[in-house]
């Protein structure tokens, strides 16, 4: 294939792990950007959290945006990560200054009441940013737009008249931007605009799915899964257009390289595929960590948010069976405040052979997977997952249901370990499996190798994105 043609896209996120993350979208924006400037001018739009203008260097106000309906004026400023990325900034404190880690969640908990309005003036900006409308010196040939936060700005661009072509992705087709139709004044949307009606509410995400020029799932498993009832979310008729038109592919994420046990100042001692004897440094260091005993038994670990979709109560329940068995747990995340009672009320129960840390530390996570001998995923849907190329990396084994992208990523009995129904079953029959193999020294030290000379790097997709932004852009005369 020959390489696409040279395109500036302005990819728009809420989140990028350099300044703020609560998922694996703050992974991609970090990632995806920085692998496809080799061949692509794309910079990156994400509002100015308290976290973003805290850790610039120096930003410069460059553009602006007016007030449109009931949305404020903003200011855009540029700055650049210390690799050279270019990053703009939609600067309204009113909006976007806010306490707290989360984007999109309170100190206290629940979504912040204007929501609807944050992310609409995000998306508006985006959209003035690619029409040339924001006093910048550059704007892109496509926009890429990622999950509901995000999605509107596709509307506004065609609804304005703009032809810039969108490309949007889908991390998780869960959230959905759902509010009140009381809104739509504020928003500046049309009263033609029927494409908002979701079950009597608006829904951002599925009008920008609408007016998206492609659509992507960030696995090929999950573009095809989503296209069916089951996993559709009540978009699936939709999806299903866009497929049979050729606009919605499954494009796989890829890892950042810092996930690298051979170069990670996070773990105890750094190891490789071909060296895996200092490996076990870090698995006692995890012990101590988490309050577990030495045990020459396997070690089995957690790392995601405490909440139903990836299958916590599975784990809680199926933890007894590890501990019978004479297997260790860890469990780091923070979540549902139910689960989190469920998992602290586990650690308290078996006390040596459960341990939890309520909340996130990205260098414990990194000494999970680098020390754990198998990593618990009974999601019950996976867009793509990325705990599982990351245990992989790290040598430590998946045990995960068989949905979304680990199909695409797990191999069942050479990288890893797949059950098909999300049930605690499911999971019992996995934990048996990986008992007998951990048992047998060769067979573990054989997966454990196949897993980690598994390559997951952002070259492939990065590749791919470029090809779709090559697609996407002659859009603009069409339309």
């Amino acid at each position: 294939m020959l390489p696409a043609p040279a395109r500036s896209a302005l990819f728009v996120t809420t989140e990028m792990t350099d300044f703020v993350k609560t998922g694996g979208l703050g992974d991609v924006a970090a990632a995806l950007p920085r692998a496809l400037r080799a061949t692509q001018d794309i910079r990156v739009l994400i509002p100015a959290y308290p976290c973003v203008l805290a850790k610039a260097r120096s930003i410069v106000w460059e553009g602006s945006t007016h007030a449109f309906a009931g949305l404020p004026e903003t200011l855009i400023g540029r700055l650049q990560t210390d690799d050279g990325l270019t990053v703009y900034v939609v600067h309204q404190p009113a909006l976007f200054e806010r306490e707290g880690s989360s984007p999109y969640v309170s100190p206290i908990g629940g979504d912040w009441s204007d929501n609807a309005v944050r992310f609409a003036t995000l998306s508006y900006a985006a959209a003035q940013i690619a029409a040339g409308q924001a006093g910048l010196d550059w704007h892109p040939d496509v926009l890429h737009l990622n999950d509901w936060p995000t999605a509107l700005a596709a509307c506004y661009a065609r609804w304005h008249g703009h032809a810039t072509p969108t490309v949007l992705t889908l991390h998780n087709l869960a959230y959905q931007g759902l509010f009140q139709q009381t809104m739509r004044p504020a928003l500046g949307i049309p009263r033609h605009a029927t494409e908002m009606e979701f079950h009597g509410y608006m829904s951002f995400l599925r009008a920008g799915l609408v007016h998206a020029d492609y659509v992507t799932a960030v696995s090929e498993s999950y573009a095809h899964q989503i296209v069916l009832p089951a996993h559709g979310m009540g978009l699936h008729n939709l999806l299903e257009k866009k497929a049979v038109q050729g606009r919605l592919t499954g494009i796989l994420n890829g890892i950042d390289p810092t996930w690298n046990p051979a170069v990670d100042p996070a773990l105890a001692e750094p190891f490789s595929a071909d060296r895996m004897a200092t490996r076990v440094a870090t698995s006692e260091r995890m012990r101590t960590e988490f309050g577990l005993d030495a045990s020459r038994g396997p070690l089995f670990a957690f790392v995601a948010r405490l909440v139903h979709q990836k299958g916590i109560d599975m784990v809680c329940d199926a933890a007894p069976q590890i501990v019978a068995a004479g297997g260790q747990l860890a469990v780091i995340g923070c979540g549902d405040v139910t689960m989190e009672r469920d998992v602290a009320r586990l650690a308290r129960r078996f006390p040596g052979k459960v341990g939890a840390h309520i909340g996130f530390d990205d260098a414990m996570a990194r000494r999970m997977f680098g020390g754990s001998d198998f990593l618990l995923m009974p999601s019950r849907f996976e867009p793509c997952g990325l705990s599982q190329m990351y245990a992989q990396a790290y040598g430590s084994l998946p045990i995960a249901h068989a949905t979304g992208g680990l199909i695409d990523t797990i191999e069942d009995g050479v990288t890893g370990l797949l059950f098909q129904q999300p049930t605690v079953a499911g999971l019992r029959q996995s934990l048996q499996r990986a008992f007998r193999i951990f048992e047998e020294p060769a067979l573990l030290s054989a997966m454990r190798r196949a897993a980690m000379l598994e390559r997951h790097d952002w070259s492939g997709p990065a590749r791919q994105y470029a090809s779709l932004y090559a697609l996407a852009a002659p859009t603009r005369a069409a339309a």
